[in-house]
């Protein structure tokens, strides 16, 4: 694996790329983490959580798990990248310039993610990079979401 240090801007801006990187692993989303996370939240809509009332009446005809659920399994894909980051003191997730929710994600399958490298910046505190990653039912072509997501590796 081909490891660059955070404050080599020229290193990591030729990692910037159109095409995505390769599948992470797959992580599963059953009804008992959609659960969870409604618990969590205090978002108890039904086409979440009420199976049958699902199964009846959602165009989706299952529980379908909550966007920002989909988003918070991405520190659990681990990023399949050729490269990857090193030597910062620690780092930061900095926030999102963009966010979809495209497909919906059906109780009882499995998500995956790839990403691919937008842009880098020398900050006075380290390095911001920003990142779009894709996460996807596996065996579906169409992303369930896309984020444009900020990191700061900070010295």
């Amino acid at each position: 694996m081909d490891t660059i240090k955070f404050d080599d801007i020229d290193a990591l801006r030729a990692k910037i790329s159109q095409e995505f990187g390769p599948w992470s692993e797959a992580v599963a989303v059953s009804q008992e983490r959609i659960n969870q996370f409604a618990d969590v939240t205090g978002d108890h809509q039904w086409i979440h959580v009420d199976v049958e009332r699902a199964k009846r009446e959602s165009p989706f005809g299952t529980p379908v798990a909550h966007g920002f659920l989909t988003l918070s399994l991405l520190p659990g894909m681990r990023n399949n990248q050729p490269w990857r980051v090193v030597g910062y003191r620690n780092v930061v997730n900095y926030g999102g310039n963009r966010l979809r929710f495209i497909a919906p994600v059906p109780a009882g399958s499995e998500v995956h993610s790839r990403s691919r490298l937008l842009a880098v910046d020398p900050r006075p505190q380290g390095t911001m990079i920003t990142q779009e990653t894709e996460v996807a039912v596996v065996g579906q072509d169409k992303p369930a979401l896309i984020y444009e997501g900020l990191t700061l590796f900070v010295r």
